[in-house]
């Protein structure tokens, strides 16, 4: 008998195929949006569309200066980069004319605000930093009623910033709690660098809990395997913490110190309620959002452009954490495999 070869099997068209995940890649993303759609929207009413009516008002004057005939104060109108150049250069425009602005002006002490927005960030995030590390890596131990450290760890956080400005003014007051330990008198919240150290105290207490429990998720995510292998070939706790926790928590901790800096960089309710925003009988303690809340009682357009201005320094800064740093904060697993590679 001769055998009848089979008939070979049908297979579907590579291109039907094709198409199909097409369609299937074109559904995925008109769901995704779908779904996105109410954030989005949500961010550009409530983000997108002040920092653009910010932005327009900035370039507008207020007032124009006082009709000689009326007396009343008349309509501004466009006025372009004047408003910028103002707080960069610490002018004023009065009845139309710019001239240096006097000593105590707002224009006046605008770099000083810069340098004590800049100097709370770093001192600050130095400080929680640290002592974040070092409070994660204990609470990454293993022992009993580690779960109720975790929890009482987050109460200076979870209290409101109001609050604990409250709390620390009673403290730091000349005849307060912290003055009777130190037995030394101290006007914590009236000379210059006294005033400056509270807030940066009262910072530190209050957000370290933050990054703390930020990098006890990252120190989580290393392999006990690795510390075994480590131990097996002998390295020390040091050569274990530099070698191994710290390159492995890269990641997280850069996100974790780019997220505190950015809140850092907008300081104002800590140092307003505890300093007034005074400090050493001036501006000791004025931060940038402290300078554009009183900016705003005199002018909406300077204050605009004061706004913008220091939404675009802090801009700066996250683009250079991202840039030079290498903050992973979209979870790339390309940039995290690489980052592991080269730990």
């Amino acid at each position: 008998m001769t055998a009848v070869a089979a008939p070979p099997r049908s297979q579907p068209p590579k291109l039907a195929g094709r198409e199909s995940a097409e369609a299937n890649r074109r559904r995925i993303t008109r769901v995704a949006w779908y779904l996105l759609a109410p954030t989005v929207l949500v961010m550009l009413i409530v983000v997108a569309y002040p920092i653009a009516t910010a932005v327009w008002q900035s370039f507008f004057s207020d007032s124009a200066g006082i009709d000689p005939k009326t007396g009343l104060f008349t309509k501004g109108g466009f006025v372009g980069l004047q408003n910028y150049t103002n707080w960069l250069f610490q002018q004023c425009t009065v009845n139309g004319k710019v001239q240096s602005c006097p000593p105590g002006s707002p224009q006046a002490g605008f770099y000083n605000a810069v340098f004590v927005t800049f100097l709370f960030a770093v001192v600050t995030v130095a400080l929680e930093t640290v002592i974040g590390i070092w409070m994660a890596l204990i609470m990454n131990r293993g022992f009993k009623g580690r779960g109720i450290l975790r929890a009482a760890v987050l109460v200076p956080w979870a209290i409101p910033t109001a609050v604990t400005a409250k709390l620390w003014y009673f403290i730091f007051d000349p005849n307060g709690v912290l003055n009777h330990i130190l037995g030394v008198p101290i006007l914590w919240t009236s000379s210059l660098w006294a005033s400056r150290a509270a807030i940066i105290i009262a910072d530190t207490w209050k957000t370290t809990p933050f990054m703390a429990l930020l990098i006890l998720a990252g120190l989580q995510l290393i392999p006990e395997d690795t510390y075994e292998a480590a131990r097996m070939d002998g390295a020390s706790k040091v050569q274990t913490f530099f070698r191994i926790t710290l390159p492995l928590l890269k990641p997280a901790l850069v996100v974790a110190i780019l997220f505190r800096t950015l809140d850092a960089l907008r300081m104002y309710d800590l140092p307003a309620i505890l300093t007034g925003g005074g400090g050493g009988g001036g501006q000791g303690t004025t931060t940038l959002s402290i300078l554009v809340v009183n900016q705003i009682k005199q002018s909406n357009s300077s204050a605009s452009a004061l706004s913008t201005i220091t939404f675009l320094l802090i801009f700066a800064v996250a683009f250079l954490f991202i840039r030079l740093l290498g903050a992973n904060i979209t979870g790339s697993a390309e940039k995290s495999r690489k980052v592991a590679k080269e730990a």
